[in-house]
């Protein structure tokens, strides 16, 4: 049996941006609170193999954790633009009391229906879509090793929806805190089905 062991982090809190959307745009990170990235640097597998997403806010978060003594954690991480967060198109700079003054239907986590595009943009179905070859080419590429990724709310409620074999609305139900590590095992054996194992979520 081979197991590949998925330790998905999300990114730390953004920085104040004055309540505007920003989804798959670029924004920095706050990565001011040692204490938790020093916690982060406990708990990572090590060794491992680590990667991103292509946003910075990912990279900066990993570099924090490297920064509590984890020089295991490249200065250079590769990076995978398919595990970016959902592109909100037109909407990212704009505020979000404008676009959506009542919250959305789920206020204080998801913008809109898994199936719903920001004009511009991408649906969250879309993510999960371009999300999912990139979780199997990662694990090809490193079957039977810890494999960090930082990433985001959205690249990771995508992993979910993939190894429960899910809707992506039903996958939008999952919370996905700052800093907080979903595990998730790949395992396969010749001649056996390939399975997904969810270990725990939000951790």
């Amino acid at each position: 049996m081979t197991t590949t062991r998925f330790w998905w982090v999300r990114h730390a809190p953004v920085v104040d941006n004055g309540g505007r959307i920003y989804g798959g745009a670029e924004i920095d990170a706050d990565v001011s609170d040692n204490s938790t990235f020093a916690s982060l640097a406990k708990a990572l597998p090590q060794p491992a193999v680590f990667l991103t997403s292509a946003l910075s806010r990912t990279h900066q978060t990993l570099a924090a954790v490297r920064a509590q003594g984890r020089d295991d954690i490249p200065e250079n991480l590769p990076a995978d633009a398919r595990l970016n967060e959902q592109s909100l198109g037109e909407w990212h700079g704009q505020r979000i009391s404008n676009v959506f003054p009542t919250g959305g239907p789920w206020p204080g986590f998801w913008m809109m229906p898994a199936n719903e595009r920001a004009p511009n943009g991408e649906s969250f179905a879309d993510l999960c879509e371009r999300a999912a070859p990139a979780i199997h080419d990662i694990q090809a590429a490193h079957a039977g090793q810890d494999i960090v990724i930082g990433a985001h709310g959205g690249s990771i409620r995508a992993a979910l929806r993939l190894a429960l074999d899910i809707t992506p609305e039903a996958a939008l139900a999952f919370s996905i805190d700052n800093c907080s590590i979903t595990r998730i095992d790949h395992l396969s054996a010749p001649g056996s089905r390939r399975a997904w194992r969810v270990v725990g979520t939000n951790g």
